[in-house]
């Protein structure tokens, strides 16, 4: 017997609408269509919106919202109070399951129909989504990372994780934060490798290489990374293309953070609890950072 799939999706996007139509007939086609979309256009300068409400008028259950051009991308944190704002602009109250997703993506027609087989499988699983290949020159290359991680291009939270990890927090590091809070309350997470999902924009393209990893170094910082195993990330990044410069760009962007005093995260547990999952890391200990 196949358990509830009742579910809701949350699309934050700006300036899309090279992409936006083939996430749009993905999630139309699915054999598991969701009770509600809220798709959150934030601020674009195109025409995703026009495009957004074209498709309202055709699907009842594609709900737009509109926020005002603030003028600049804001990444990380903007993604997540876009967000915020199409969460609390759902009119669906009885669900599952909530889905973080972007507007560039595509997938199988039963995407989300594999991906309730697999929380079906696992009461524990708090956490889950496919496996995001980016592409390069054209062809699909696939994105690595540790187990236990969810891009945050495609997250499906079971709803007793979501209220358990308190949502999402409204800061740079958000998509890892909420996999190790979800872990440290004894749920689990992990990428479905089986199931691909196209990423048309690849993460950061949007900001440039050396911002892009600038960013990534500073919301190491404010997610509490150990600075040991964050000088390692750095070392191992040195020979890791583009060679040197993505190093120095995690290296400045998270140590900037101690110069500037950007406050950290504010939950002490969470922060002692990731560290731990670092050092446990480095010194080969059973660790969620596999």
């Amino acid at each position: 017997m196949r358990l509830s799939q009742k579910y809701v999706v949350i699309t934050p996007i700006r300036d899309e609408e090279a992409h936006i139509e083939k996430t749009i007939s993905a999630v139309l086609s699915q054999t598991v269509p969701p009770v509600e979309w809220v798709i959150v256009n934030d601020g674009s300068s195109d025409r995703t919106g026009s495009i957004i409400d074209q498709f309202a008028t055709l699907h009842s259950w594609i709900h737009p919202v509109h926020r005002a051009n603030r003028g600049f991308r804001s990444a990380g944190a903007g993604v997540i109070e876009a967000f915020d704002a199409g969460y609390h602009a759902m009119r669906t109250e009885n669900w599952d399951y909530i889905v973080k997703l972007d507007g560039d993506l595509s997938f199988d027609r039963n995407y989300f129909e594999k991906c309730f087989d697999y929380f079906n499988e696992a009461q524990e699983l708090g956490i889950g989504g496919g496996a995001i290949y980016n592409l390069v020159n054209g062809v699909p290359s696939l994105e690595r990372h540790p187990k236990f991680h969810v891009r945050g291009a495609t997250k499906i939270y079971r709803r007793a994780c979501w209220d358990a990890i308190g949502g999402l927090i409204m800061a740079p590091g958000w998509d890892t934060l909420d996999e190790v809070k979800a872990n440290m309350l004894g749920w689990r997470s992990r990428t479905f490798s089986d199931l691909k999902v196209v990423h048309y924009r690849y993460t950061g393209a949007a900001d440039g290489q050396w911002s892009s990893f600038v960013k990534y170094g500073r919301a190491n910082y404010i997610s509490g990374y150990h600075p040991l195993f964050m000088l390692l990330k750095c070392l191992k990044r040195t020979v890791q293309h583009p060679i040197v410069l993505g190093a120095l760009g995690l290296f400045y962007g998270y140590m900037s953070g101690y110069f500037k005093r950007i406050p950290r995260v504010d939950d002490r547990a969470l922060i002692a609890y990731l560290r731990k999952q670092q050092l446990n890391k480095i010194f080969q200990r059973k660790t969620i950072w596999e």
